[in-house]
């Protein structure tokens, strides 16, 4: 398993060992705790060092900047950085037993489900098993197109009609220039429907438009500015309509007494709304060939409430990515423990869309 993590790695050769050993038993014990770690939690960890030894390693670490000191407490949590440089360097990855993957098989593949509720169950299941929010970014619509239009709804407007061949239609509203007539609007469904025809959109848009600037001579100047602007219209409206499944909020507020958490939840919750951008994040772990981790401020979405997400993407048999699945919640996930979970849900949720969940 491969675990990608965006702007590249912090290197731990400026921490020498009894600077590692501690840095990681602080933060192992953050993320099992949640509670600021003391020098004294540290020494009865088997060390063999005084608690005044250790302290002083614990305030190197923090003007390094791994470690903080929240509010008044003598204790220490790890910053974002820290974090980072932990789960990219010092993170043990567990591994998934027999029966959970029993569990994930059997409750994403079950008799008669459709990928659909798959997703669903995928997002809900993660959430349970990780205890952050599951979210699930569907896929881009795959089927491809039967038919394209571009119907005049008067002088200055027209309807930019798409019919894909599994029966779903698209209809776009568009302003019309100056010089389009009805030749001109028949002219722009013809070149669209000639290459179009049984090739999904999103496949064939870059392909398109690179053809669009070869055909500009033969077309109509008015025909090509619509044909680009229908592309754009369809694409968008695709982008739009995407299902963005997120399960599991509740889990966010569980053990999160404090006013400075339930503040940091607020903001989880608040951009958990935030659909596009949430579907323009997972889009963005499509180039990865494993998991990836983004933590605190590293995601612009995320820099207020100082979540983190653990997400991998799905792909069908020939390894075209098809969407995202991952988990959201507070930076101090259980990642040796969700990493797994995440990528191996992605591997089932795969297999289904192939049909070969067994």
């Amino acid at each position: 398993m491969n675990v990608l993590l965006p702007g590249g790695s912090a290197s731990l050769t400026d921490l020498d060992a009894r600077a590692r050993d501690i840095f990681r038993r602080v933060v192992e014990t953050y993320l099992e705790t949640g509670e600021p770690v003391g020098s004294r939690t540290v020494s009865r960890g088997g060390m063999a060092l005084s608690p005044a030894s250790i302290r002083n390693t614990m305030q190197d670490l923090t003007m390094a900047g791994l470690l903080a000191s929240p509010h008044t407490s003598a204790g220490r949590v790890p910053t974002h950085a820290g974090l980072r440089l932990f789960v990219d360097g010092l993170l043990e990855i567990g591994d998934l037993t027999e029966e959970e993957r029993r569990e994930i098989d059997g409750r994403l593949a079950g008799r008669g489900r459709s990928f659909e509720e798959a997703l669903d169950e995928a997002s809900g299941l993660l959430s349970g098993l990780a205890g952050g929010a599951g979210i699930v970014a569907a896929p881009v619509r795959s089927a491809g197109v039967k038919h394209v239009e571009f119907v005049p709804l008067g002088t200055e407007e027209a309807l930019a009609v798409l019919v894909a061949e599994d029966g779903a239609v698209e209809n776009r509203l568009m302003r019309l220039s100056a010089g389009v007539t009805p030749a001109t609007l028949r002219e722009a469904s013809n070149f669209l429907n000639a290459r179009l025809k049984g090739r999904p959109l999103a496949e064939a848009q870059a392909e398109m438009r690179a053809e669009l600037d070869r055909a500009r001579t033969e077309l109509d100047a008015a025909a090509a500015r619509l044909v680009e602007d229908g592309l754009a219209a369809w694409a968008g409206g695709a982008e739009r309509e995407r299902a963005l499944i997120v399960r599991g909020r509740a889990n966010l507020l569980q053990d999160r007494e404090a006013l400075e958490d339930l503040e940091r939840v607020r903001g989880l919750m608040e951009d958990l709304e935030q659909k596009a951008q949430l579907i323009g994040l997972l889009d963005g772990v499509a180039d990865a060939q494993g998991v990836r981790i983004f933590i605190g401020a590293e995601t612009r979405l995320f820099s207020l409430s100082g979540s983190a997400v653990v997400a991998a993407p799905y792909m069908s048999g020939r390894q075209r990515v098809l969407g995202a699945i991952g988990v959201i919640g507070p930076a101090r996930l259980n990642y040796a423990r969700i990493i797994p979970l995440v990528d191996y849900t992605a591997r089932v949720l795969g297999r289904i869309l192939d049909g070969n969940d067994t």
